[in-house]
C-alpha cells in the first residue's frame, strides 16, 4: 500500500523526496483519523475538509474526527507560492501547509489520493480500495505549486451529454422534456468538486442555446464560492455576460455596439454591479456576435477593428468605474476565429490584459506569444479543444485526442510563456477523463510528463484506477486505441463534412458514401479493434468488482464502440447494421450504469450527423483511379526500408503522437539523417508525413528534404484556415509532402531540415514508383 502511494504522488505530483526510514501510522485499523483545523479558514477549505473526511471514510470505515492534538494538522503558510501546499512529517503528525484556501484545500486531498482515492471517485465511479491500516515515511515530504496560474475548463456543447444528464440529476426521475435545459447547483458542485481534486480552479460555464445561463442558475455562484472556483466566460460573452441567455433583443434591441452602444453598455454594467463584491474574477473582453458569431452592424475588417478597439477602450473604463483599477483586475482577451486577424492589425489590448491563444479547434495551436509579447505584464493563456462543433466535422460523442498531441502543443504555450491561463473545452467532463487529466496535470506542473515519459503517465493512471495488473495489461490496448484514433477518430469515419454548401447537401452535411481504403486496409483496421476488443475482456477478471461500471464507461465503452463504428462504415452491409446495433445497445448500458445514475450522458448520435446513422461505405477499389492507386501501393510497391543515422540537439521524441506514435518535435533548423540502400535504379517518391501543426507565430512553418547532396527542396505546412487541405489534415492526422527523385541502387542519405519552429516529423516513406 505504501508503494502504491508512492507511485500515484510520482506520477502526478512535483517535487517527491522519499527515503528509506520508518513509518509514521495515521489509521491504524482501530481508531478514526484525527485532524485539526485553523479556527477561521476559507469556506473551500471547509469544503476540502468534508471531500476528505467522506474519502477516509470510504478508505476506512471511519469517518475523522477532529481533535486537539491530532494525526493531520492544516496550518497555513502565506510563504508558499499562491495555490501551492506543503506536506510533511513532524514527530507523529502529518503537517498540511497551504499558502491560502486553495493551497489547504489541495494538500488536504493529496492525503486522499495518498490513501488510494482517485480524483475520478465520483465521476469515473472508482470506488476506494478499503485498507486496513495507512503509513507514511516519516521522512516524507512533499512541497508543490501550480505552473499555470488558472486551471480549468469550458463547458461547451454540452447539449447532448451534460444539460440532458443535469436535467436529470437535478430533479430524479421526471420526463426529460420537463426539466430539459437546466444545468443547476447540484451539478455545478459535482463539477467543482472534481476541478478541486484535478487542481483547477476555474470555469467558464454552459452557454449553448436551451441551457440556463449560469448566472441565473441558483446557488450556482455560491457553489463556486465555497470551492474556490474563479468564473469567467468564453471568447463571444464578455464582462461575465452569457449572451445567448441574457441578451433580449425585444427589450434592448440589436446586440450592435455601433447602432446600440448604451443599451450594450448598460447590459454589462449591470453584470458588473452584481460581481463587485466578489473575492475574484475574470473578465472575458472584447465582443463577438451573441454566440460565436462576428460583430454585429461591422461590415469591412477596418470598420470591425475600430469597433472593437472601442469596445475595448470603453470596457477599461466600465470596469475602472464599476469594479476598480482596471489593471488590478484579471483580464482576458480571446483573439479567436476573425478576431485574431483583427489584433493583427495592431489592436491595442493593455498591457495587463491576458492574451488567451487558441488552437485551430482540433488541437493544433495556431499561434503563440512572440518575443514582445512574452513580456506583457498580463501573460498569456491558452484555450483548448478536447471536443468541437463545427467544419470540417464534430467531434462531440468521444474524448480521443493523443496524448502526445496535448502534450507537444501545451508544452510549446509553456515554453512561450502562456502560464496565466489553461482552459480545456469538453463537452462531458466524464468522456474527457483521462486527456482532461493530463492537461491539468500538466497545469499544475509542468515537468510532470515529458515526451519521453508519455507512456509511463498513461500507465500509471490506468493503474491507479483499476489497479496494477489491471493496469498493466490495458497500457498496450489503450496506446493502440489512441494510435487508431490519430489516424481516423471515431466521428470522422464517414469521410464527412459538415456547414457544406445546403442547395448540394441535406442539411450542409455530406452524406456517407465511399472511404479512401481498400478492402485490405478495411480489414486491418476491423481486425485491430477486434484484437483491442479480445483484450479487454481479458483483463476484465483482474478488475476489482466494484469497478465494474468504471471500466466499462473508460474502457469498454469508447473502445468497443469506437470498433462497432469502424465495423459499421467498412464492413458489408449486415456486419455493419449489427455494429450499429451493437453501439446502441453499448450506449444504453452506460447510460444505466450505476442505478440510473449516468442517464442521458452518453448520446451515440450528437447533432444527428450522418457518420452515426445505420450506413456502410463503398470502399474504394479498382477501377477507381484513387482506389487503383491505393491498390497498387500496397500490393505492388514495397516501401523501402529506412534508418534514423543522425538527430541534432533539441531533437525530442513525442510518444503517443502521429500514426507513428513517436512523433519527432524538431525545433528551429533541427536535423534528421536518415539512411536508406536503393536495390534498384529507379523512380521513387519520398514522403514527408508530419503533424499538421501551425506556426505558432505569425511566420510560416517551412522545412526542406534534401537528397545526398542535390539542393534541399523547401516545403511549407502553413494552410489558410478552412482550406481544403487544412480540412483533409486535421481529419487524418496528417500533413504529407512527397518528393520525386531518380535513385540509382546503393546507399542514398535523406536529410529532414526544419527552417521554422513547432516542425513535427511523423513518418518517413520511401517508395518505388517503378
Amino acid at each position: 500500500m505504501r508503494q502504491a502511494a508512492l507511485l500515484l504522488i510520482t506520477m502526478l505530483t512535483a517535487c517527491l523526496t522519499t527515503v528509506e526510514a520508518a513509518e509514521v501510522v495515521w489509521f491504524d485499523g482501530l481508531h478514526p483519523i484525527t485532524y485539526r483545523m485553523p479556527k477561521k479558514v476559507e469556506p473551500v477549505v471547509k469544503t476540502a475538509l468534508e471531500m476528505w473526511k467522506g474519502d477516509m471514510q470510504q478508505v476506512t470505515g471511519m469517518t475523522p474526527v477532529a481533535a486537539s492534538e491530532a494525526t493531520v494538522q492544516v496550518v497555513q503558510n502565506k510563504r508558499l507560492r499562491a495555490d501551492g501546499f506543503h506536506i510533511y512529517i513532524k514527530g507523529e503528525k502529518i503537517i498540511v501547509e497551504g499558502s491560502n484556501g486553495r493551497g489547504m484545500a489541495y494538500g488536504l486531498l493529496e492525503l486522499s489520493r495518498m490513501a488510494g482515492v482517485s480524483p475520478w471517485v465520483w465521476w469515473g465511479d472508482i470506488v476506494p480500495e478499503r485498507k486496513a491500516t495507512l503509513t507514511i515515511n516519516e521522512d516524507f515530504v512533499t512541497e508543490q505549486c501550480p505552473s499555470v496560474a488558472y486551471r480549468g475548463i469550458f463547458l461547451n456543447d454540452e447539449d447532448w451529454s451534460l444539460r440532458p444528464w443535469s436535467s436529470a440529476f437535478e430533479h430524479g426521475p421526471k420526463e426529460l422534456d420537463e426539466v430539459k435545459g437546466q444545468i443547476g447547483s447540484k451539478t455545478y458542485r459535482k463539477i467543482f468538486e472534481l476541478l478541486l481534486r484535478l487542481r483547477g480552479n476555474a470555469i467558464w460555464p454552459a452557454m449553448h442555446e436551451g441551457t440556463v445561463a449560469f448566472f441565473h442558475t441558483p446557488g450556482a455562484k455560491a457553489m463556486a464560492d465555497s470551492c474556490g472556483i474563479v468564473i469567467g466566460t468564453s471568447h463571444c460573452e464578455p464582462l461575465l455576460r452569457n449572451n445567448v441567455g441574457e441578451w433580449d433583443v425585444e427589450k434592448r434591441g440589436r446586440f450592435n455596439y455601433k447602432t446600440n452602444r448604451d443599451q450594450v453598455q448598460q447590459y454589462w454594467t449591470e453584470r458588473l454591479q452584481e460581481v463587485r463584491k466578489s473575492k475574484e474574477n475574470m473578465f472575458t473582453i472584447g465582443m463577438r456576435g451573441i454566440h460565436d458569431g462576428s460583430m454585429e452592424g461591422y461590415k469591412t475588417a477596418q470598420e470591425k477593428f475600430e469597433g472593437l478597439q472601442l469596445v475595448i477602450d470603453d470596457q477599461q473604463e466600465l470596469i475602472r468605474k464599476h469594479i476598480g483599477a482596471p489593471e488590478k483586475q484579471m483580464q482576458v482577451f480571446v483573439p479567436y476565429k476573425e478576431v485574431l486577424e483583427l489584433y493583427q492589425m495592431g489592436l491595442r489590448v493593455p498591457d495587463y490584459v491576458t492574451l488567451m491563444w487558441c488552437d485551430d479547434n482540433y488541437g493544433y495551436m495556431t499561434r503563440l506569444s512572440d518575443a514582445k509579447e512574452q513580456q506583457r505584464q498580463g501573460g498569456a493563456g491558452v484555450y483548448y479543444h478536447l471536443s468541437y462543433w463545427g467544419r470540417p466535422h464534430d467531434y462531440l460523442w468521444l474524448t480521443t485526442t493523443q496524448p502526445g498531441l496535448i502534450y507537444n502543443e501545451m508544452r510549446e504555450a509553456y515554453d512561450h510563456n502562456a502560464r496565466k491561463l489553461w482552459i480545456a473545452n469538453v463537452h462531458d467532463p466524464k468522456v474527457a477523463a483521462y486527456d482532461l487529466e493530463l492537461f491539468l496535470d500538466m497545469a499544475w506542473n509542468i515537468d510532470c510528463v515529458s515526451g519521453e515519459t508519455l507512456n509511463n503517465h498513461l500507465q500509471s493512471w490506468l493503474c491507479r484506477q483499476f489497479g496494477q495488473e489491471a493496469g498493466t495489461r490495458l497500457f498496450p490496448v489503450m496506446h493502440e486505441f489512441y494510435r487508431l484514433c490519430g489516424e481516423r477518430r471515431p466521428e470522422f469515419m464517414g469521410w464527412t463534412q459538415v456547414e457544406l454548401d445546403k442547395q448540394k447537401y441535406p442539411r450542409g452535411l455530406s452524406p456517407v458514401t465511399e472511404v479512401p481504403l481498400t478492402a485490405i486496409e478495411a480489414a486491418n483496421r476491423i481486425s485491430a479493434f477486434e484484437h483491442l476488443k479480445a483484450d479487454i475482456i481479458a483483463a476484465r477478471p483482474y478488475v476489482r468488482p466494484e469497478l465494474a461500471d468504471a471500466f466499462f464507461a473508460a474502457i469498454e465503452y469508447p473502445v468497443f464502440a469506437t470498433a462497432a463504428m469502424n465495423t459499421k462504415i467498412l464492413a458489408d452491409s449486415a456486419e455493419s447494421h449489427q455494429a450499429y446495433q451493437e453501439i446502441q445497445a453499448l450506449t444504453r448500458r452506460h447510460n444505466e450504469m450505476n442505478g440510473g445514475k449516468w442517464r442521458y450522458l452518453m448520446d451515440a448520435a450528437p447533432r444527428k450527423l450522418p457518420v452515426f446513422d445505420d450506413v456502410h461505405a463503398t470502399l474504394l477499389t479498382p477501377p477507381s483511379d484513387l482506389g487503383q492507386k491505393l491498390f497498387d501501393s500496397i500490393q505492388n510497391h514495397k516501401p523501402v526500408p529506412v534508418i534514423l543515422a543522425e538527430a541534432s540537439d533539441g531533437v525530442k521524441t513525442i510518444q503517443m503522437l502521429g500514426h507513428s506514435m513517436n512523433a519527432v518535435a524538431l525545433p528551429k533548423d533541427g536535423i534528421l539523417v536518415y539512411h536508406l540502400d536503393i536495390e534498384a535504379d529507379g523512380d521513387y517518391t519520398i514522403s514527408t508525413m508530419l503533424i499538421p501543426t501551425q506556426p505558432n507565430d505569425d511566420g510560416d512553418l517551412r522545412f526542406s528534404v534534401t537528397i545526398d547532396s542535390g539542393d534541399p527542396v523547401v516545403y511549407s505546412l502553413k494552410e489558410p484556415f478552412r482550406s481544403e487541405r487544412w480540412k483533409q489534415n486535421v481529419l487524418s492526422g496528417q500533413a504529407v509532402r512527397e518528393t520525386k527523385a531518380h535513385l540509382q541502387k546503393g546507399r542514398h542519405i535523406i536529410t529532414i531540415h526544419a527552417l521554422d519552429n513547432h516542425v513535427v516529423l511523423d513518418q518517413l516513406s520511401v517508395l518505388n514508383n517503378s
